[in-house]
């Protein structure tokens, strides 16, 4: 009895897959991705995120307008897509 108590505790204290090893923290803002070329862009392509589904306030815009591009502030599920300028 006293090694399958023993045998349970050791399994437990080893667990699975070995020991764990600290992996170091993604640091996403300092991570780079392609943004889009608006220079030649005639037209819009802009998403714009609001705080709520009423779109009571701006909370952040990305994408091409009018050959310019806008990128800032946060994101959220509700979105207003611009393709006019």
């Amino acid at each position: 009895m006293r090694s399958f108590i023993f045998g349970g505790l050791l399994a437990m204290a080893v667990g699975c897959g070995g020991p764990m090893v600290d992996q170091e923290a993604v640091e996403l803002a300092t991570q780079e991705a392609p943004l889009p070329d608006c220079s030649f862009e005639p037209n819009a392509d802009l998403r714009r995120y609001y705080n709520d589904a009423a779109h009571t306030q701006l909370i952040g815009e990305f994408g091409c307008y009018c050959g310019g591009l806008y990128y800032w502030g946060g994101r959220s599920v509700y979105t207003e897509h611009i393709l006019e300028c």
